[in-house]
């Protein structure tokens, strides 16, 4: 059982009557609260609570229709995700409590002064290196559009501007990054057919992929609803067409694949992991027809290249700058 979600039982009185549970972690959570239903915006936890119950987790950037008598966020990682998400929340909950739960390193408490707009908030336990914090929300802020918190800015590209647009908790929220500007920079030769844009994040290796070669099946992945979303806003900003699949790692993207492109991530909540990283690395050889090719930039620290020549073949390093490396291998 998830840390927080014992800390919640610990008060499980509070939390008999049809519950949200905003962001739940994939565990038993759900069973020992059978009035509860969950809102993910991760679809690979969506998935292993809709096979544990069916139908009682929903997934996106919005939370299922209905009334509630609370909800609970479980605190993401990102604060302007954090902010979207109360006032998403506290809109629905007018005369009743929202609950905030988190790791204390994730910084709950920084979190739960955002829940003074709402209210008098009060800490109701501390535990498990968690805590549980309550508000009542006295008047019900208007529910946020998501328009109107979309970062969208505008890329000098070598082929023409790139509208973009980032939605709250999308990596590099309204920037771009300094791995994915060495990667746009080495997109030359990329294989025609189906191209995968693996962790697509706010979709601007993807579209400027489809813009490039306008010809190729392109498909863009990620695990979050957020990116999901944002890549399908910035493709139609650029009157581009793309697929935008949600899915939890490689595992989740089709085969017979013409290349990969990725920038893929590490980052999951305050902790740092390379397994979606790795996973790519070790399986991208079932993904890829004969000659179909990885291409990816990761920090200059990270050993791939010994990983990339035992799972796919020769490692080739087309470019480094500012400790990033852009690296290219091709199936035998």
């Amino acid at each position: 059982m998830d840390p927080r979600s014992e800390v919640l039982l610990r008060q499980a009185e509070l939390f008999q009557g049809r519950l949200l549970l905003a962001g739940p972690p994939a565990d038993d959570l759900l069973g020992q609260l059978p009035a509860a239903v969950g809102w993910s915006w991760h679809a690979g936890e969506q998935q292993l609570l809709d096979r544990r119950f069916g139908g009682r987790c929903s997934f996106g950037v919005a939370p299922v229709p209905g009334e509630f008598d609370a909800a609970v966020l479980f605190l993401p990682k990102s604060r302007e995700l954090t902010d979207y998400l109360l006032q998403t929340l506290a809109a629905r909950l007018n005369g009743r409590p929202l609950y905030l739960v988190g790791e204390k390193r994730a910084g709950v408490e920084r979190a739960a002064r955002q829940l003074a707009g709402f209210g008098r908030a009060r800490k109701l336990d501390s535990a498990r290196h968690c805590q549980l914090w309550q508000v009542m929300v006295e008047q019900a802020p208007a529910a946020p559009e998501l328009d109107a918190l979309a970062h969208h800015f505008t890329l000098e590209l070598a082929d023409g501007p790139l509208q973009v647009i980032s939605l709250p908790g999308v990596f590099s929220h309204g920037r771009l990054d300094v791995g994915s500007a060495l990667l746009l920079e080495h997109l030359d030769d990329i294989p025609s057919g189906r191209v995968l844009d693996f962790g697509c994040g706010a979709g601007i290796l993807g579209a400027t992929l489809k813009r490039r070669y306008p010809q190729s099946n392109l498909l863009l992945l990620d695990v979050d609803a957020f990116a999901i979303e944002s890549s399908r806003r910035t493709l139609a900003a650029n009157g581009l067409e793309a697929e935008v699949i949600a899915g939890d790692g490689i595992d989740a993207a089709p085969r017979h694949l013409a290349a990969i492109v990725s920038n893929p991530p590490f980052h999951q909540g305050v902790h740092t992991s390379y397994r979606a990283s790795e996973a790519l690395i070790e399986r991208a050889a079932e993904h890829l027809v004969s000659g179909g090719e990885l291409r990816l930039v990761a920090n200059a620290f990270l050993r791939y290249p010994p990983l990339v020549e035992q799972h796919l073949g020769p490692c080739h390093t087309l470019a480094e700058r500012d400790g990033f490396r852009i690296y290219r291998a091709v199936r035998p």
